[in-house]
């Protein structure tokens, strides 16, 4: 099934789920997306990433008035009616589980849709959500908590094939929008020369080299310290490289502290994730 140019959101009808549709909303107009909008009519659905499906169970607040979903909706789309579409399930595994195929591009999930609000911080994603980090074959939107437009792109880079990818999607995604990129390195024990000769094995230096504003790198200190260099402002590129225990689904743990000590919104991917056909630069829509 073909990709659609599209990012999948499900709508939260409640004060801080109105400031999530707003960054998947913004995100959608700064790279010229579609938004499909699902609102849940009960609180299971399964959601199939590639050759696995992932049973979501979400929060009570998802059903919260579902009478004024769609007219809240409506509000806050008056300005770009025509970006969004409501999205409603063709297949249902059991009448009240319905089927949503991965066909779509980005996903917006803040960081609980399970878990209780209550035991859900800025440092602290919730289980079922780092399940869908783990298994997309989609980069999945993680946004502040509240709106926050972003105006640049940061890239994590530390070399591995995640970080390529990163700075794959980086780079046209700063096409895409116009936007300034920067790279942020936490050096590990390796010069900058070094990371330079992966970039040039991956024929990418030349690109890195003339679109990348500034590369933030660091040779030395304590990563959370170094962390404060990201433009706040920023929408933070990343892969979730991470493993999968039998207790749990736990990032890297560079990811870990990334996670729990930026403010920004972030766009992980997962090691499932391979270069959408939409990332080509060779189209006409990724030149700015």
């Amino acid at each position: 099934m073909p990709l659609n140019d599209s990012l999948f959101h499900v709508f939260r009808n409640t004060p801080f789920g109105r400031e999530t549709f707003l960054q998947s909303l913004d995100f959608c107009h700064k790279l010229d997306l579609q938004l499909q909008v699902y609102i849940p009519r009960s609180r299971k659905f399964l959601l199939y990433l590639g050759n696995r499906a992932l049973q979501i169970e979400l929060t009570s607040a998802y059903l919260r008035s579902p009478s004024t979903a769609e007219e809240h909706i409506q509000e806050l789309i008056r300005d770009d009616p025509d970006r969004v579409q409501l999205y409603t399930p063709a297949d249902y595994s059991a009448s009240n589980l319905p089927d949503i195929t991965g066909d779509f591009l980005f996903m917006t999930c803040p960081r609980n849709i399970s878990d209780l609000s209550t035991r859900i911080s800025l440092g602290h994603i919730g289980s079922k959500v780092r399940q869908i980090l783990f298994n997309a074959t989609f980069p999945v939107l993680i946004p502040n908590p509240v709106f926050k437009p972003w105006d640049s792109i940061c890239v994590m880079f530390g070399g591995s094939i995640n970080g390529i990818k990163s700075l794959q999607l980086g780079l046209n995604i700063s096409r895409i929008t116009g936007l300034p990129l920067d790279m942020f390195t936490q050096a590990e024990g390796k010069s900058q020369e070094d990371y330079r000769d992966i970039l040039e094995q991956r024929g990418m230096l030349q690109e890195a080299d003339n679109e990348v504003r500034e590369w933030y790198f660091f040779k030395s200190g304590p990563l959370e310290e170094n962390l404060y260099s990201v433009p706040h402002e920023s929408l933070v590129i990343a892969g979730t490289y991470g493993h999968k225990p039998l207790k749990g689904i736990f990032f890297g743990s560079t990811m870990e502290k990334l996670q729990s000590t930026l403010p920004n919104n972030l766009l992980l991917l997962s090691q499932h994730f391979q270069k959408h056909p939409w990332f080509n630069p060779y189209r006409s829509r990724m030149v700015s």
